[in-house]
């Protein structure tokens, strides 16, 4: 027999949820009080882009006089729980005291913080049915919500009902006769998510990923348009938790969407009206600039640990020298960063840039969206493929630097135009695709970090006296990375190999003709 729903809503029709049940009830159960009526506050958690809800968790901390717990419910209902006392939220998944809870969340939340995203305050009683022999054979708990937020629309009582244990038979029939009432409905929505709708969200309303869905027929100008406005849709939703540090995803998101607005713009801007590519290239080059030294000291502190774990002859505690320096180097990058992100400069950049793409375009027939992505994918194809052939084992790094840019403006293409696409096709385009980026990134990085290495080195020396073991785990350091970057050149022949072979040759083929169709 299917399982029966046991969590209800009541309809406000004026009765109170006691009258509605008892009504629902009699004459054959009684209900009687079970409790004092009780307040509990919930507030209930995630990552700014929904890693627990994509993992099927729900982070929910419940407190109400004398008590406080976090609880984690899985998928299948399983729980953790675990008390502890006030947190500051956002934090990391680490603020929560040890054990299996927070060793839970840890991986599933990585680096990124664990945030409020709805709240809710609860009036829950509690009421006992009785048989006619005056037996409590089941519990029902009504809740009364009330959103947070003063815009926040209001929420209808629920009603949960609990068997006892012996009569869970007659508790399915105490189900049944409330399912078959009328101002009593199943619960479609769990308590979080109906907190969420009632402030207009819903679980997973964020996502970095370019999730715009074109249509084949529509005017490239038209799709280009819907592209860009998603991206600085995605830009300006990460600027505040840039500017409060939340964590450091929020400025990777924002940079993520500057390089694919400026890639869109290089490959794509001549769809744009006639001169709009030109006048807004150079200020998103800007925006590109000023956020490029604290995620580049972010990308070393996040890899901070590793590479400290990763020494063989220094120890970790002599590499820490380096780690104050790049706590201290962040610290000064980041008022510069924070004082861009609050300026005129910036405000008129994104209002003047949403202006613009929000323009309605002349109804007349031209390039379609399929066309422009066939053009645009098959060129980007060609081009790797030529630049990575031409490259030896004499190339200098610069060509391999070069072809990286031009695998990532092929991978942008593919991000671009992907609802055009087979959906089996495309995935493993990309997935052959990122192969080769892989391989190019880890390259170049190694090349970069080293010099980075020397130069922060150099810093250290000028601004404060160095222990001389600071330096030589930094000088150590860099030897790991020269091995690794060794390592990646050696390997970029099969990785082009791979991505050049005559199988993903004949997948981007079906991309460009599908698309353009």
């Amino acid at each position: 027999m299917e399982a029966l729903s046991h969590d209800f809503v009541l309809a406000g029709d004026g009765r109170s949820p006691l009258d509605v049940v008892r009504a629902a009830l009699a004459p054959r159960y009684a209900v009687v009080p079970g409790g004092r009526p009780r307040t509990v506050r919930h507030t209930w958690l995630d990552t700014f882009d929904w890693r627990l809800h994509g993992a099927g968790l729900t982070l929910e901390h419940a407190a109400g006089s004398g008590f406080s717990e976090y609880t984690l419910t899985d998928a299948d209902g399983e729980r953790i729980t675990a008390g502890t006392s006030r947190i500051r939220w956002p934090a990391l998944a680490s603020a929560l005291p040890p054990g299996p809870l927070r060793a839970r969340l840890e991986p599933v939340s990585w680096v990124r913080a664990l945030m409020p995203v709805a709240r809710a305050a609860s009036t829950i009683r509690q009421w006992r049915v009785l048989n006619t022999d005056d037996k409590t054979i089941a519990w029902l708990t009504v809740n009364q919500p009330s959103p947070a937020g003063q815009d926040a629309a209001g929420l209808p009582p629920r009603l949960s009902v609990t068997a006892v244990r012996g009569y869970q038979a007659q508790t399915d029939k105490i189900i049944r006769c409330l399912a078959g009432t009328p101002g009593v409905a199943p619960a479609e929505l769990s308590l979080r998510d109906s907190a969420l709708a009632a402030i207009g969200r819903r679980p997973g309303d964020y996502t970095s990923k370019v999730d715009v869905h074109l249509t084949a027929e529509m005017p490239a100008r038209a799709a280009m348009a819907a592209v860009l406005l998603r991206l600085l849709d995605t830009l300006e939703a990460n600027v505040a938790g840039t500017v409060r540090d939340i964590d450091s995803e929020f400025l990777h998101d924002l940079r993520v969407s500057v390089r694919r607005t400026r890639s869109a713009i290089k490959l794509c801007g001549d769809a744009l009206p006639a001169g709009l590519a030109e006048k807004f290239r150079d200020e998103f080059k800007w925006l590109g600039d000023v956020t490029t030294p604290v995620r580049d000291l972010d990308v070393y502190l996040l890899n901070y640990p590793a590479m400290a774990a990763g020494l063989e002859s220094a120890t970790p505690p002599e590499l820490a020298p380096f780690a104050e320096h790049l706590a201290r180097r962040r610290t000064l990058e980041r008022r510069q960063l924070t004082r861009a992100l609050r300026s005129a400069r910036f405000a008129v950049l994104t209002d003047a840039w949403r202006g613009a793409l929000s323009e309605r375009a002349p109804a007349r027939k031209g390039r379609t969206a399929a066309r422009l992505a066939a053009e645009r994918i098959r060129r980007a194809h060609r081009r790797v493929l030529r630049d990575g052939a031409a490259i030896t084992a004499d190339s200098p790094p610069e060509s391999l630097h070069d072809l990286r840019k031009r695998c990532k403006e092929l991978r942008y293409l593919l991000e671009f135009f992907a609802s055009l696409h087979d959906p089996a096709i495309h995935r493993q385009a990309v997935r052959d695709l990122k192969g080769l980026q892989d391989c190019l990134g880890t390259y170049q990085d190694c090349q970069v970090q080293q010099h980075e290495i020397r130069m922060f080195a150099t810093q250290m020396m000028q601004e404060q006296q160095v222990p001389v073991t600071a330096l030589l785990a930094m000088g150590e350091l860099a030897g790991q990375i020269a091995r690794r970057e060794r390592r990646a050149r050696g390997e970029f022949g099969g990785r082009f190999a791979d991505f050049a072979s005559a199988a993903n040759q004949q997948r981007f083929r079906a991309l460009t003709t599908d698309a353009g169709r």
